[in-house]
């Protein structure tokens, strides 16, 4: 009892601390929004100045210790490490170490703290419009970083006061079926699988995140992660001017702002194509170097998308002057063959040229496929990869042709035959490990003195159609098995 009465105290007075910060911070912008939720009888009053917001706080803080004692368990429970015994004591085995992470224990807790105050205000039965400035002003305060509880816990309570729910709960409730515990054949109230924005509620969450908009680099960075959990309700996008945002955070100053939102572009088209297409040129036309390589991570999510619309952006990535902006751009010529075959394969030729030794050697991972489209490889990809190529590049063409060899003998015969006036000696040394007969005859082929070898037969594997009639009898199983050469 000793160990968590010292470790309640000190996480105490570092919470008053935490606290009274974010409320200072989060009340610099003034007034603050109306509540979306209040009682008719009872009008909200706006709070007279920011100092009225810290002394409720910190009051209310002080007054309710139960709050804080319950909340501090929860908190305790989650962030100590693997327990060995579940009956010992957390704050007696484990005092130290928590006390060395008091950052993390306010954090938690303030998160916490403002998750109940806003779920008290937007109680639609009995709503506290006092807990309403509270919780806004102190999520506006505690939200300066991009990672960790900001996102996830800033993300949950923006969504609620988008929608005037109280966060804790869920939203939507899904479709169920048959396959479900819950499902109920006679039920006749349908379920929601959507969500409506409050119109006060979406006005207050803009306002939350214009502070975070016209903030530092690292509330921008919040914001767009934020954006990026909220492209999965596409009820919001409008509501809260997700696309606007996404828009000016593509001319961001800062290139880490810029590339996160470059992570968004997937989500962003399938919920608003021409927007997302007006932010895909804003990024695009960006000098920085992280941009252009974020853009380049995600440009085959762009070509499932996009399609055609894509290639502009392709071409220009295969110019760049980065090689990690090449080796990711040439790793998406395989997306090509799904819009135009012909185009795909000329690519390919084209970039056999290419004065990149990465974007050559990528191309030999969509050669399988351009074998299967163009068996007889007209354009002659195959023997100027073989003539040009690198040791890498050679080392995986030989494997692509091994394999040929054992499952497609009349594919192979074409392609080895286009190789005949280049030194192809590296080939054989590999075949003859793998089936040396095999090689043996492929080579006599070559030269005049035998047949082409054909593919063998595959095996049959037999496939029970569960009518063989009734099984024998265990001597008459024996029998058959040693008269078939499996018992001795």
């Amino acid at each position: 009892m000793k160990s968590r009465r010292r470790v309640s105290e000190k996480v105490f007075n570092s919470l008053v601390q935490r606290l009274t910060t974010s409320l200072e911070k989060g009340t610099l912008a003034w007034p603050l929004p109306p509540p979306p939720i209040f009682d008719e009888d009872f009008p909200p009053i706006h709070p007279k100045d920011p100092q009225a917001i810290i002394d409720m706080g910190v009051g209310l803080l002080q007054a309710d210790k139960g709050m804080f004692d319950r909340h501090l368990s929860i908190v305790v429970d989650l962030i100590v490490p693997h327990r060995m015994n579940l009956s010992d004591d957390l704050f007696e085995v484990h005092e130290r170490w928590l006390l060395r992470r008091l950052n993390v224990l306010t954090e938690r807790l303030s998160f916490a703290i403002a998750t109940e105050w806003l779920a008290q205000a937007l109680d639609s039965s009995c709503p506290d419009t006092d807990r309403w400035w509270l919780s806004l002003a102190l999520t506006n305060g505690l939200c300066h970083d991009s990672y960790g509880q900001p996102v996830h816990q800033g993300y949950h309570l923006v969504e609620s006061i988008a929608l005037a729910e109280r966060p804790g709960t869920w939203h939507t409730q899904p479709e169920v079926s048959n396959a479900n515990l819950d499902w109920n054949p006679h039920s006749v109230v349908p379920r929601s699988t959507f969500v409506v924005a409050h119109e006060a509620g979406a006005d207050a969450a803009k306002w939350l995140m214009m502070q975070l908009e016209n903030g530092p680099e690292e509330r921008r960075k919040l914001l767009v992660e934020w954006c990026r959990l909220l492209l999965e309700r596409k009820e919001l996008l409008e509501p809260l001017g997700i696309p606007q945002i996404l828009i000016r955070r593509a001319s961001d100053s800062s290139e880490e702002v810029s590339s996160r939102v470059v992570l968004c572009l997937a989500k962003f088209i399938e919920g608003d194509k021409d927007s997302a297409k007006e932010c895909i040129r804003i990024l695009h036309s960006r000098d920085d170097l992280f941009t252009r390589r974020a853009m380049a991570d995600v440009l085959t999510r762009l070509f499932r998308r996009l399609e055609g619309d894509a290639i502009p952006l392709l071409n220009e990535m295969l110019e760049d002057d980065d090689e990690n902006v090449l080796a990711a751009a040439s790793a998406t010529i395989g997306d090509l063959r799904f819009i135009d075959k012909e185009m795909w394969a000329n690519k390919i030729r084209e970039l056999c040229d290419h004065e990149s030794k990465l974007v050559r050697r990528n191309l030999v991972h969509t050669i399988r496929d351009y074998l299967e489209e163009f068996s007889s490889d007209e354009r002659q990809i195959i023997p100027k990869m073989w003539g040009e190529g690198d040791e890498v590049v050679l080392t995986r063409l030989r494997e692509l042709l091994i394999r040929m060899a054992e499952i497609d003998s009349d594919r192979f015969a074409v392609t080895i035959k286009s190789l005949e006036h280049l030194d192809i000696e590296s080939l054989w040394a590999p075949m003859k490990i793998r089936n040396e007969q095999l090689t043996l005859e492929w080579q006599q082929w070559l030269e005049g003195k035998a047949e082409q070898p054909k593919t063998p037969e595959p095996v049959q594997v037999h496939v029970s159609d569960m009518n063989e009639g009734e099984l024998p009898d265990v001597a008459g199983a024996l029998a058959k098995l040693g008269d078939m050469g499996f018992l001795d």
